[in-house]
């Protein structure tokens, strides 16, 4: 993993910490150091200051996220403007931490994101669940989603935790409040628009329409449904569902209204 952070003392404080806690850590200064890092060392993690000497953060989160999304990208920041922490997910973060921050926390946010980007061996096809649902087919066991075409969709680790909360509550509205508690268990401020920036960026790797969108649905005044028919199988026999599950859909989201 990669520490990109301008205060050296701090830096290697960090550093120091998350060597001690078994992770093989690099870390360097501004944009530089972190493009030669990037290409010549096995980097699966980042950890991103906002502020940096050399480059504004968000526009280094982006050079990262145009060279892969299969590297993990976490923004640090002493400030809480809501508006950089949105950007910050909305161009490919998965996540967010403020300054300062509890070391345990910090790596617990970590271990979850290299889940997403250190797939453990498939598990055996044993009481897995494949939903099914427009065309689409997710695998949350194997964090894998496939397009109708048969393409595999990357997620984010916070766009992978919202599906996963949507498929298994189908028809169900849920608040912005129950959506921080069922993904990350968080607690709720209601000035934070992350699940929206969250669901926007959902919205647009599986909605045919972002703009128009026919699977999460926006409920005025409410939250947000999942309102696709959905079915399930196990992995063996994905391609027939065992189980509709229509029957427990809600059905008035042709009433729902955007916010």
């Amino acid at each position: 993993m990669l520490i990109v952070d301008p205060d050296e003392e701090s830096r290697s404080a960090l550093a120091r910490q998350l060597a001690l806690e078994g992770f093989s850590v690099r870390d360097t200064s501004g944009a530089a150091g972190m493009h030669q890092c990037l290409a010549h060392d096995g980097i699966d993690l980042i950890l991103l200051d906002l502020v940096l000497p050399d480059i504004d953060g968000l526009q280094l989160a982006r050079e990262v996220r145009s060279l892969s999304w299969k590297v993990g990208l976490i923004m640090m920041a002493s400030r809480t403007d809501v508006i950089d922490r949105i950007v910050g997910l909305e161009i490919g973060a998965d996540d967010y931490i403020l300054k300062p921050f509890h070391i345990r926390e910090l790596i617990a946010r970590m271990k979850s994101i290299l889940r997403r980007v250190q797939p453990t061996m498939p598990a055996s096809s044993t009481g897995e669940q494949v939903f099914s649902f427009d065309g689409w087919q997710f695998n949350p066991s194997r964090r894998k989603l496939t397009s109708p075409l048969g393409h595999d969709i990357v997620l984010t680790s916070g766009e992978y935790e919202l599906l996963k909360v949507f498929v298994e509550h189908p028809g169900q509205v849920l608040t912005r409040n129950q959506l921080m508690d069922l993904t990350r268990g968080r607690e709720w401020n209601g000035l934070d628009r992350v699940v929206d920036a969250q669901i926007v960026r959902l919205r647009k790797k599986i909605e045919i329409d972002p703009k128009n969108p026919q699977l999460i649905k926006s409920v005025r005044g409410a939250g947000y449904v999942f309102a696709s028919r959905l079915s399930y199988a196990s992995a063996r026999t994905c391609g027939v569902p065992a189980m509709d599950r229509d029957q427990i859909l809600y059905r008035q989201t042709e009433k729902s209204q955007p916010y």
